[in-house]
């Protein structure tokens, strides 16, 4: 159903799956099982214009664009949503909506690079103020609150640390503050979580898991009609519209979300508790291990889940985590995450490089920090690959207490 331009979410309530594969149920084209790509740019309009009528690409308005913004309503639980070329244009759009010369955001302590630049680079010369805070420190956010405080954002699991915000507790204070609540689902997903039950306008980099093959960028915003009206404005303004064929591998990708996440969250389980025994592993940050400071808020808000990444520090020199990069088989050394295919990099060369040193050290995140995207491979493999990059690379195992995130 269309309202107001807008795309909405329809009646049907299945299970994440079923509405994965099948979306509204509303998008079959002369019979097809699969909606076809509509590659027309402009559609002609007899009469009056009609809401709900394909008219022109730039405002999201194809066919292809109808069918995955409700597919991402009724996966998040929303009441309409927007996708947009980029996850950055998606952010950006959203916080674009909210915030205004004058205004202040809070915004947690440790975010994916793009974000970060928006934020600390861009909106000062905007007139828009923000304050940095930890996402498990209430005390923190009642210092950091302002008279013009418009937005409290936060990632569900922060890039690239691997760390859970406690987001009722976020939830909670926008709420008796009248502030808007942004979150960044990215990492969990909503197989893990669906923040927008608590209040959150969601946001993702549809890059990663919802696509899940690493060949197309897109982003996703899902919140209230109202909302999401705003939202487009702002992105048809800045031309971030994402085009119909990416529409429709995106709409691909997503049937298959559930059975990734599942498989991902298994492996990524079992290569966190194998390194956090290796002893040539400093530490490793996974929520869903035993010994995390985040297990507790991870078995409330995700299941006991840790999502499909984690992070973790080797003993030993740059040269050496290098070296037991350069030594792995199966995963692909390279940015990006959420792909079939196992992703590893460096944070401070590749999502964080724009921070600098200075400003790796302040967010806690350690030039030989290794952030690890795990894919479907089958787990033994994956983990007998890890096993022996690490003995192939000669890292020492150095005196250096060992278990524990990174912060």
């Amino acid at each position: 159903m269309v309202v107001n331009g807008i795309h909405t979410s329809t009646e049907y309530h299945g299970k994440l799956d079923t509405i994965a594969v099948h979306g509204s149920g509303e998008a079959k084209t002369n019979g097809a099982a699969v909606l076809p790509v509509h590659n027309s740019v402009t559609y002609g309009v007899r009469g009056e214009y009609k809401d709900g009528c394909a008219f022109y690409t730039r405002p999201a308005d194809t066919p292809n664009h109808a069918e995955l913004a409700k597919k991402m309503a009724l996966l998040e639980g929303t009441k309409a949503a927007v996708v947009t070329a980029s996850g950055m244009a998606a952010i950006s759009s959203t916080l674009f909506a909210l915030l205004r010369s004058g205004d202040h955001l809070i915004i947690q302590d440790n975010v994916y690079g793009g974000t970060h630049e928006l934020v600390h680079e861009e909106f000062p010369s905007l007139g828009i103020e923000h304050t940095t805070v930890d996402p498990q420190d209430p005390a923190q956010w009642e210092q950091a609150l302002r008279p013009n405080t418009k937005v409290f954002y936060v990632e569900s699991i922060s890039n690239p640390l691997v760390r859970v915000t406690d987001l009722a507790g976020v939830a909670g204070f926008a709420r008796r503050h009248g502030i808007t609540p942004v979150v960044d689902n990215t990492f969990a997903s909503p197989v893990l979580c669906r923040p927008a039950d608590m209040g959150f306008v969601v946001v993702h980099s549809a890059t990663k898991f919802l696509n899940g093959h690493s060949d197309l960028l897109a982003g996703v915003v899902s919140s209230s009609r109202d909302f999401i009206g705003k939202v487009t404005q702002k992105m048809v303004m800045y031309g971030g519209c994402l085009d119909p064929h990416a529409c429709f591998l995106l709409n691909r990708g997503m049937a298959t979300l559930g059975l990734r996440m599942r498989q991902q969250c298994a492996s990524a389980l079992a290569i966190a508790e194998m390194l956090q025994q290796h002893p040539m592993v400093e530490n490793v940050s996974y929520p869903a291990l035993a010994s995390s400071p985040d297990h507790a808020l991870a078995t409330k808000l995700f299941g006991g889940r840790g999502g499909g990444v984690l992070s973790f520090v080797l003993r030993g020199s740059m040269a050496q985590t290098k070296a037991f990069l350069g030594h792995l088989h199966l995963p692909f050394v390279a940015p990006s995450l959420g792909g079939v295919e196992s992703l590893v990099c460096l944070p401070a060369e590749t999502s964080h490089l724009a921070l600098g040193p200075d400003g790796r050290k302040a967010a806690g995140i350690p030039e030989t920090l290794v952030r690890l995207s795990v894919g479907v491979e089958d787990t033994a493999d994956l983990i007998q690959d890890i096993q022996q990059a690490l003995a192939a690379a000669g890292i020492k195992n150095c005196h250096v207490s060992n278990g524990g995130a990174p912060h």
